[in-house]
């Protein structure tokens, strides 16, 4: 069987090493040495000023929102994981869906400025596959009307434009260390910004509002990572070298074997290096999609539609503007299986059969 993805687990011992740090120290959550540690490990790697571990990604996007006090519209991607959207309509703000540049499969930036209205407070656009938006574009938008700007930087662990961090864009980015991740603690995310204000408030709101032991600065809720889980976020770190290489083997390889007289693939930017999260394809359509899923599934290969639905078709919504290039991508799209250690002869397999389907 070949899955999407595959969680990288490092060798038991090393994790063991940092097992042991936490039995010695009897701290297992509550900002332990190893969390402390972590995040400024992170913050060095990625070039971040102030990083802030959370226990999941979408608890990043929900305290982002909450630490700008965002309220009313918020113009954002269809073309997301579902968490983009939820994470606001969690924070009782409104979705106000921008239709993707087609090549890019971003948000189109090209086309937002007819959304703002007198109620719009900002804008949450989705880097899809670790691909940067038009960060400038945006940016020049937001300043011209004021407005905040949180990017879902789910996919853009070490993605670099113009040699600095993706994730310095914005006034907040949110980032996934889900297992699924290139990088990852099991679950956990962070939020990077370039705002002390903004990293006060959001130490204050993941720690439940505490200043202090006995002081507390408002609501907060509990989104702090423990101890085990920055352990593991040590040890994928340590090998982070490892699992790069990996993927970066295996999408050099899709890249000069699969048929592209038949599919295509998002046009990715060019003043930002590539970390290799994910492979999609673009194919003709719905029922080839659906046609090439099948046969991949029937010799036990397992590729994603990610992202599908397009979010314009979540039933708690109303009254959204159409985005036809978001549906139609979402139902065109395929995610190849790619992780640190996929062989030589799956990734030949893989091929074989997508490219058998096409030529016959």
């Amino acid at each position: 069987m070949i899955n999407v993805s595959k969680t990288f687990l490092p060798d038991r011992a090393e994790y063991n090493n940092y097992l042991k740090k936490i039995w010695d120290s009897n701290w297992l959550t509550n900002n332990g040495s190893l969390l402390i540690d972590l995040e400024n490990r992170l913050s060095n790697k990625l070039g971040s000023k102030n990083l802030l571990c959370v226990n999941n990604g979408t608890m990043a996007l929900q305290l982002a929102i909450k630490a700008l006090d965002l309220k009313n519209e918020v113009i954002t991607t269809p073309f997301s994981y579902v968490a983009t959207v939820s994470s606001l309509v969690w924070q009782n703000c409104e979705p106000v869906f921008c239709d993707i540049d087609s090549e890019t499969l971003n948000i189109d930036h090209r086309k937002i400025e007819t959304l703002i209205t007198s109620k719009t407070t900002a804008i949450l656009a989705t880097h899809v596959y670790g691909n940067p938006c038009e960060v400038e574009g945006i940016d020049s938008i937001a300043k011209k009307y004021n407005l905040k700007v949180i990017y879902d930087a789910a996919h853009c662990f070490d993605v670099k434009y113009k040699n600095e961090s993706i994730l310095n864009f914005g006034d907040i980015s949110a980032i996934s260390f889900h297992s699924t991740k290139i990088f990852h603690s099991i679950e956990g995310g962070a939020l990077i910004t370039n705002s002390h204000d903004h990293a006060y408030r959001i130490k204050q709101l993941r720690n439940f509002g505490h200043k202090g032991y006995e002081e507390f600065d408002g609501i907060g809720i509990n989104g702090k990572q423990s101890e085990f889980h920055a352990a593991m976020g040590h040890c994928v770190l340590d090998n982070f070298s490892e699992i790069i290489n990996g993927r970066k083997r295996a999408f050099l390889y899709y890249d000069d074997k699969l048929a592209w007289e038949f599919i295509k693939k998002p046009t990715y930017n060019k003043n930002a290096n590539n970390n290799y999260s994910y492979y999609p394809i673009i194919l003709s359509g719905e029922s080839e999609t659906l046609e090439l899923k099948a046969i991949l599934e029937s010799n036990k290969i397992f590729p994603r539609r990610y992202f599908y639905p397009s979010l314009t078709s979540l039933h708690y919504l109303d009254n959204q503007q159409a985005c036809p290039i978001s549906d139609i991508i979402s139902k065109s799209v395929l995610c190849l299986p790619l992780f640190h250690d996929i062989t030589q002869e799956e990734l030949d397999k893989v091929i074989f059969i997508i490219n058998n389907f096409f030529k016959g």
